[in-house]
């Protein structure tokens, strides 16, 4: 069979399974089984790769994300390793990464803590895109630190970044120029009627009501002078979470759009 076959069988087969982008997904998958990039499939062959395409296939029919079938996922220029440790990073967390960036804009050497580190993808890439910054993040899952930690040693950041195992601030005092978070915000009763691929990801990680809150109220204990607060929060939530921030102690208090456009980030600053 050659690649083009393959691909026509795989392609029908996940159309019947309802899978959203059965044609991207079965050229990544393919490329990945033959080691070559996507725009070079057409010319290549196979040479007993199909059975081990084909359960790569059964794999995405059973709507197992994608990114967990190939086993790492591009983020802000970083290929980060995935699997169901960890969330799996999504476009818009790189919206947070932005505005994390842009709020320390001229602040030299900046001190930086990620609360819920996960696979590490808001650290390491404001520590790889601002070389002067050290980093600190926090998880609860020691399952997600240990992806972390090998996403750590991927992105050759030095010990510029440390993972820390723990609840919210995991001890740490600061002070801090920048806290950022993406914590749980999708409501159990919600988790119903989202695309499948979500059961695959960890729950905790997915599901939980209130936490932006209780990540901007530790903060006021570590945040210096100025210092600001980053949180990703689901559709809907900005109107519901600003308030809570400014009855904080917060100012400058800002909410901005994902990559669709939906309100997806607050930003704040310290008094």
């Amino acid at each position: 069979m050659t690649a083009r076959e393959a691909l026509r069988e795989a392609i029908a087969t996940l159309e019947r399974a309802g899978v959203p982008s059965p044609e991207v997904d079965a050229e990544w998958l393919l490329a990945h089984v033959l080691g070559v990039r996507r725009s070079e499939l057409y010319a290549a062959s196979l040479d007993g790769e199909l059975d081990e395409f084909r359960r790569l296939v059964d794999r995405r029919v059973q709507r197992e994300p994608l990114a967990y079938i190939l086993g790492e996922w591009g983020f802000r220029g970083l290929t980060l390793a995935v699997d169901p440790r960890v969330l799996i990073p999504r476009p818009e967390t790189e919206v947070v990464v932005e505005r994390a960036l842009a709020l320390l804009d001229g602040v030299a050497a900046p001190q930086v803590l990620d609360v819920g580190v996960g696979s590490g993808a808001i650290a390491l890439a404001i520590a790889d895109e601002r070389p002067d910054a050290r980093v600190v993040g926090t998880d609860t899952s020691a399952d997600a630190l240990e992806v972390a930690e090998a996403n750590r040693r991927r992105a050759g950041v030095g010990e510029r970044v440390r993972f820390v195992h723990g609840d919210l601030l995991a001890g740490e005092a600061g002070p801090f120029d920048l806290v950022v978070s993406n914590p749980p915000y999708v409501s159990p009763e919600d988790m119903p009627g989202l695309e499948p691929e979500l059961r695959h990801e960890p729950v905790e990680a997915l599901v939980g009501i209130g936490r932006h809150r209780e990540v901007a109220h530790a903060a006021l204990d570590v945040l210096g002078p100025g210092g600001a607060l980053v949180l990703e929060l689901g559709d809907g939530q900005a109107c519901n979470v600003s308030p809570l921030i400014v009855a904080l102690g917060y100012r400058e208090v800002r909410v901005s759009n994902d990559l669709a456009g939906r309100e997806r980030i607050v930003e704040a600053r310290l008094r």
